[in-house]
């Protein structure tokens, strides 16, 4: 450990978050989990040497919103696990309000969707307590900033800890990270989430990951295959990534373990000197942008018309009139149609109308192509600025045809239409993460408002994806 860093954020920890193993909740059955209590006491000892002023602490259980990172305001918090049988096992910290305000700053600087607004919840999560709970059993002198993680694309996490840095280091604090997270809560049949095969995948590539600091990779975790291996901490160790930006850093594995079907790891990260070829966010978007330039290249006219539609509507506000080159089954046809938009492999917007209604597709395109960009409710309008970064698929509808049962339906090859009274729902075929009719219909169901018992009827149909 180099004690002699004198400001900035000196280390770092990859920790999980289990109540269990807080004696007087686990009664014992902390047991199973040895090995990582006793990484965890490492943890602790090692950031009673370091003595930092402040402990920046992300944790997947604070206040978290889909589209916006929250800060917990005020001087300080209080918390216990009362909801796990131990109310005796308190905490009384204080917050550092000066880090705070200046990530705050920074985030409205660069309009960035992080601050202290939208506090439901003062009291300390379990996320933050575990921590804690070693921690303080070692080092009391120190000031805490804990954060929540968000729906946003990895790539606003990792921009996040740049912001930190940057915070930490303008107010001269000498602070260690610390991010909450369990990794895949599928790894065993026995579990309390059951086995998926996506679950030890997740946690033999995030620790080895973690073991050679390769940080870049964890923007390279596909969004599907993190939910189905439910794993909880993947952001929080991205935003730990982005906040050790541009520096030299000497990863050491404490421990991994899995045995009680939900993985544990625990890894240091202790920072050197400057080392700009570790700046991964910006080799991650230029990797980015050259590969949605190389797909624009190839995009057929269906894709080109709706991005030239997004970039002039963001641009000037304005729509262009048909081009003259576009074939003509582009003017002669009506159909409905959905334009979708990615952003760094998360989406960002999609409209769509399950039958015409312009007097040909190309008019439909360009419709829902402005829609998509800027009227899709989930999200805040797409800025000029994002523009390079996004990716862009059109499909074309073929008629809805009515069927009698969930049994006719192929999530891969169909979409659905899911219908009760007024409410309506539609899900598009072919999606990341829907491999079943059972979720097709589900998925549906929620975006038209019905309830999952209620019964429904069911229209499938085919599509053209454009690419």
């Amino acid at each position: 450990i180099n004690t002699n860093i004198a400001m900035g954020i000196v280390a770092a920890y990859m920790v999980p978050h289990p109540p269990m193993i807080v004696s007087a909740v686990g009664r014992g059955s902390e047991r199973q989990i040895e090995a990582t209590t006793k990484a965890y006491e490492r943890v602790a000892e090692e950031i009673r040497e370091l003595r930092p002023d402040t402990i920046i602490l992300t944790s997947p259980h604070t206040v978290m919103y889909q589209n916006y990172f929250h800060i917990s305001p005020g001087y300080g918090a209080i918390g216990s696990f009362q909801q796990f049988g131990a109310p005796e096992v308190r905490f009384d910290v204080r917050y550092d309000p000066a880090v705070v305000r200046r990530i705050c700053e920074q985030a409205w600087r660069e309009d960035f969707p992080a601050g202290t607004l939208g506090e439901r919840d003062p009291d300390l999560d379990h996320g933050t307590m575990v921590p804690l709970y070693f921690i303080l059993k070692q080092y009391q002198d120190f000031r805490l900033v804990r954060i929540g993680l968000s729906g946003q694309p990895l790539t606003d996490h990792y921009r996040l800890g740049q912001m930190i840095r940057q915070a930490v280091s303008e107010c001269k604090r000498r602070a260690v990270f610390i991010a909450s997270g369990d990794l895949s809560h599928k790894l065993q049949s026995y579990g309390p989430y059951g086995f998926a095969p996506e679950g030890p995948q997740y946690d033999e590539r995030i620790m080895d990951v973690c073991s050679r600091a390769a940080f870049g990779e964890l923007l390279e975790f596909n969004e599907s295959f993190c939910e189905k291996a439910a794993e909880c901490g993947h952001r929080s160790f991205v935003i730990m990534a982005g906040a050790l930006d541009g520096m030299a850093v000497e990863a050491e594995v404490f421990s991994h373990e899995d045995v009680t079907g939900v993985g544990y790891g625990i890894c240091a990260f202790h920072v050197g000197k400057q080392d700009l070829e570790r700046r991964f966010l910006d080799r991650y978007l230029e990797k980015q942008a050259a590969a949605v330039q190389e797909a624009d290249a190839k995009a057929d006219p269906y894709v080109r018309l709706a991005r030239k539609t997004i970039e002039q509507y963001v641009r000037t506000g304005t729509t262009k009139s048909l081009p003259e080159d576009l074939p003509k089954e582009m003017l002669k046809t009506r159909a409905g149609v959905f334009v979708s938009i990615h952003k760094h492999g998360a989406l960002r917007g999609c409209i769509g109308t399950t039958g015409p209604t312009q007097s040909c597709v190309a008019e439909e395109i360009i419709q829902n192509a402005v829609s998509a960009a800027t009227n899709d409710p989930r999200f805040e309008a797409i800025r000029p600025e994002e523009l390079p970064w996004l990716e862009i698929n059109v499909d074309v509808l073929g008629k809805p045809e009515a069927i009698e049962s969930p049994d006719q339906l192929d999530p891969k090859r169909y979409g659905v239409i899911v219908t009760r009274g007024m409410r309506r729902g539609l899900l598009l075929p072919d999606l990341e993460g829907v491999d079943t009719v059972e979720q097709q219909i589900g998925i549906a169901k929620q975006k038209a408002g019905i309830r999952p018992e209620e019964a429904v009827s069911l229209q499938r149909f085919e599509v053209i994806r454009h690419i």
